[in-house]
């Protein structure tokens, strides 16, 4: 069996694509390599594909890409392709995410018509945008506060109606913050983490008790093969890693594992960020058995690990920052 894997050099993407290949799949890999952040960091997650002979690599934009190549033999699509992050978003760049996020998956959700596969879609609790109703269920009202949430959920809006309209078998996850060895280096816990192994100050934009429901990498994996094989056509799921805590309770658990204290400081809340998540994933559990395995404290220490002996000295070598 043979999967593709949409943004295969990201941390969501090159983490699928490998335990496809553990599983003894034939994965076709395509990125593009957006510069939201250092090649350098993309090619590290590769690098443990391209010495796998059962995968093939691709480096191309999906708006250029010939399908009709690319889609041969494809019995699963894993389309975690995006242009990423909330804050990034606004003004000029928004025409980026439209590109990335909007108009990419309508190009290839129309190659897919006709084809015998299963399309899963790389969605985000972004869509919800603010509320006081929690846990989020997958019926919960969705008011996107980002123009990256607009995006991700008009790409969700895409993938049912190719389904509904054309057959295509689609499944969404909406991902509530992943995180672990590999997370982006925009992201909250790989800039706090690497700030207090370096000794350097962290800013928390607000109070630090805003929430969030952090699911770990391996979750997040796992729930990707499990709906390949198990979601609902057509259907929508949340992906949580049932440990919802404050900021400010992440840091003093941070302090724990690595052993020193957070230089903080305190900036306004930036626009587009949401003030809580929390996932009910019961619809998953459910329809493909998922249930996160990994507790919040047992990822930290992996992560903290992570940064600590691949990305500091990746870092030093290669002057990324």
């Amino acid at each position: 069996m043979r999967v593709l894997v949409t943004g295969v050099a990201g941390f969501i993407g090159s983490s699928v694509a490998r335990a496809e290949l553990e599983r003894g799949k034939d994965v076709v890999g395509i990125d593009c390599f957006t510069d939201y952040y250092p090649r350098p960091i993309k090619e590290h997650n590769l690098k443990p594909l391209r010495s796998q002979p059962r995968f093939r690599f691709l480096e191309e934009n999906l708006l250029d890409a010939d399908f009709g190549q690319l889609l041969d033999g494809v019995s699963v699509i894993y389309h975690q392709a995006a242009q990423a992050g909330v804050r990034a978003s606004w003004g000029r760049n928004f025409e980026v995410y439209t590109r990335n996020n909007v108009e990419a998956t309508q190009r290839l959700l129309e190659a897919c018509k006709g084809c015998q596969l299963r399309f899963v879609y790389a969605s985000s609790s972004s869509v919800y945008g603010e509320t006081q109703q929690l846990p989020m269920s997958e019926d919960h009202p969705t008011a996107p506060v980002s123009p990256y949430g607009v995006t991700k959920l008009a790409a969700e809006h895409l993938a049912r109606l190719y389904w509904i309209n054309f057959q295509v078998p689609t499944v969404s996850l909406r991902y509530f913050t992943v995180y672990g060895p590999g997370q982006r280096p925009d992201m909250a816990f790989h800039r706090l983490i690497k700030a207090m192994l370096r000794g350097e100050e962290f800013v928390v934009y607000g109070d630090g008790d805003q929430t969030r429901d952090f699911t770990f990498i391996s979750d997040a994996v796992a729930a990707n093969l499990a709906a390949a094989e198990r979601g609902q056509a057509g259907g929508i799921y949340n992906i949580g890693g049932g440990s919802r805590v404050t900021l400010n309770e992440v840091i003093a658990l941070l302090e724990k594992i690595i052993g020193r204290r957070a230089r903080l400081r305190h900036g306004e809340p930036q626009k587009g960020d949401v003030r809580h998540t929390y996932a009910d994933t019961s619809r998953a559990r459910q329809d493909f058995g998922y249930v996160p395995q990994v507790g919040l404290e047992e990822g930290l220490r992996a992560q903290a690990q992570w940064i600590e002996s691949v990305v500091l000295p990746l870092e030093t070598a290669r002057d990324i920052r």
